[in-house]
């Protein structure tokens, strides 16, 4: 089922511009649909800020200015803002549509990534925000939800929504703007935000792609920003056995609590990754996390909200199930008592009995109202990644029933978990329905098959009906192996691999032949000598002109001196002689203005002194005359007196 049917803005034309396609997401302060620019016909994305933001009238305004900021930072990794305005209680912007997924999904669905690939989202990231920081912007809200990546590879920035010139951050009372797993120290204790609280950001959104969870958990929001204030980030390689000390440094560097410690804006760390990485090798940089560290996400802290800021004598919160005070903390508040706030004494049982019936009374009039119109009626619950037996648990618990469990191969998805559930999740569906479940069966693996000795043609055939990929063909002279023959496949022969690989084939050019030199002479012996040597001869239609005389081989390609494969063929290009060229007249002229002006025509030049010569300084005569013409290059003989 379809849940954006019921949004009231899909299927509307918006500021009688913008037709509303489709819902793509919500969060904490607005909903993201995928529209059309019915004036410039092009697909974009529509910001809408959720109603009880957009009557704020102060909130509106920093939402057009800071709009309007960003709209002047072009970046390639950056979404681009096209338009901001407003119908009726709608306030919107118009964005660049990116085509793809977030770091999120695929933080998902893959659970830990490789550093490789990790380092390669990190340092568009830090570049789209380097150029924020330098043009004097900090993001300060940099999660993998605002992390897009194209169907294209590329990848980019998005949601500058709560972004604030640098020269105009102060501490704040109140509130803090953010998302809990990601706040800095700084941010939730004084509620100040530089370029440093990106860097802190970034830094745990490494650690989140390193490892497939966050760094800091807890049970309630405010247990998750005491352990930002309280406790540093613990190295990756602590859930990731194995991986490089160089990442464990620049994590801790990113995500240190003291933010004068911290490289001091995106461009200070993107320089750190990349000097990490340059002292990393190809075994550490593509070691492949454990499967067990699958992320198991729960989206519960991931929206950007407003947080109470009654953090600045945060302590550790009580954990006793039979502490009400304990309760209270982890359910309801984002903030903790001061230190010195003495420990109220619980409440007296009756009284809680007394607040929950009046609760009870208070909704029982609407409970018959709500069950017919919503009551019957559930959610799919988020099953990606789950194995079988926890996706059939989960709809158990939402009360429905799994349909029909069907499986298919996934080069992403790890075997035995789910793929894809249809209703999707979030869909809509009536108690007691059933859920289909497409379960993987990871990915399909097939052996190499022996292509040595075929025909290259018949080789790419082999591989195809193999369930595998002709890939690069290199070629090799051998001894052994026929001309257009495979001599080995990369992988080898036999090496199990995974369906549709491409596979690398080596092709025989035959034994070396070396190519005689026929520069100069008759074409027709000139072909008689190559062929007999193994080569083909083709003449060239076009003739050009040279040193040798005409109608002779005036140049060779390959050239002489080189190895050629047995039958390739040897072009060669005629001579239509040297080029004649009118001989400058230097009579009278002194020796060094003679000279200049034979070799710059393209004439060397020799000198004819004689005993009456010796001290002169002057051409009495010139072998070839002034205006008669004279081979390129041919040499002039002056005579001086």
């Amino acid at each position: 089922m379809d849940t954006t049917l019921q949004d009231p803005l899909v299927g509307r034309l918006l500021d009688g511009r913008y037709r509303v396609d489709a819902r793509i997401a919500v969060g904490g302060m607005a909903t993201v649909y995928r529209a059309v620019d019915t004036r410039l016909d092009r697909v974009l994305a529509l910001k809408v800020m959720h109603p009880t933001l957009a009557a704020d009238v102060s909130f509106v305004e920093r939402f057009i200015r800071e709009a309007k900021s960003v709209a002047r930072l072009a970046h390639p990794n950056v979404v681009q803002v096209f338009d901001q305005g407003a119908d009726g209680s709608y306030v919107y912007l118009a964005m660049e549509y990116v085509s793809g997924c977030t770091l999120r999904d695929v933080l998902r669905e893959r659970g830990a990534l490789q550093p490789r690939a990790a380092l390669d989202i990190l340092e568009p990231v830090l570049a789209a925000l380097g150029a924020a920081h330098r043009a004097g912007f900090v993001h300060r809200d940099m999660k993998p939800e605002n992390v897009l990546i194209g169907d294209d590879g590329r990848v980019k920035v998005a949601d500058f929504g709560l972004v604030r010139s640098v020269d105009t951050v102060t501490q704040t009372t109140g509130s803090v703007l953010g998302t809990v797993s990601y706040l800095a120290p700084e941010q939730i204790e004084h509620g100040s935000a530089d370029p440093r609280v990106d860097v802190y950001a970034c830094g745990v959104v490494l650690y989140e792609m390193l490892t497939g969870g966050k760094p800091h958990t807890g049970e309630s929001p405010a247990q998750v920003l005491y352990r930002h204030v309280h406790e540093d980030v613990p190295p990756p390689s602590a859930a990731v056995p194995g991986l490089a000390y160089e990442l464990d440094e620049l994590v801790a560097a990113a995500t240190a609590r003291m933010p004068e410690i911290r490289p001091y804006d995106a461009v200070a760390l993107l320089a750190r990754v990349r000097e990490s990485r340059a002292a990393l090798g190809a075994e550490q940089l593509d070691a492949v996390p454990p499967q067990a560290v699958t992320a198991q996400h729960d989206n519960a802290d991931d929206r950007t909200s407003v947080i109470p800021r009654a953090l600045t004598a945060l302590r550790q919160l009580p954990v006793n199930e039979d502490d009400d005070e304990s309760r209270y903390h982890r359910t309801s508040r984002l903030e903790s008592p001061p230190l010195d706030t003495p420990r109220r004494s619980p409440r007296p049982r009756r009284t809680v009995v007394t607040l929950v019936a009046a609760v009870l009374l208070a909704l029982g009039l609407g409970l018959g109202v709500w069950y017919i119109n919503s009551g019957q009626f559930t959610e799919v619950p988020p099953l990606l990644a789950k194995t079988e037996a926890q996706a059939e648990d989960r709809l158990a618990d939402a009360g429905l029933e799994v349909g029909q469990v069907r499986h298919a191969y996934s080069d992403t998805v790890r075997r035995g978990t789910v793929i894809s559930t249809d209703p999707a999740p979030g869909a809509r569906i009536r108690h007691n329905d059933s859920v289909t479940l497409t379960v993987s069966d990871g990915p399909e693996t097939v052996k190499v098959p022996d292509v040595a000795g075929h025909r290259l043609d018949k080789a790419r055939d082999l591989l195809q009906g193999s369930g595998l990929e002709p890939g690069m063909v290199t070629r090799e002279f051998s001894e052994d192996v026929p001309r257009g023959s495979v001599i080995s496949s990369n992988p080898a022969t036999g090496t199990t691999t995974r369906a549709g690989t491409a596979i690398a084939l080596t092709v025989s050019k035959g034994a070396p032949v070396d190519i005689p030199d026929v520069t100069g002479g008759d074409p027709a012996e000139a072909r008689q000598e190559l062929q007999e040597a193994g080569l083909k001869v083709r003449v060239a239609t076009q003739r050009i002109n040279s040193e040798h005389e005409a109608g002779r081989v005036a140049r060779q390609n390959p050239g002489p001196g080189g190895e050629a494969a047995e039958g390739d063929t040897v072009t060669l290009t005629l001579s239509k002689g040297p080029e004649m060229i009118e001989v400058p007249d230097v009579v009278g002229d002194g020796v060094g203005e003679a000279k200049q002006k034979l070799q710059g025509a393209g004439f060397e030049v020799e000198e004819d002194r004689g005993l009456l010569g010796l001290f002169g300084d002057t051409v009495r005569d010139q072998s070839v005359q002034g205006g008669e013409t004279a081979p390129k290059g041919s040499t002039i003989t002056l005579k001086i007196r």
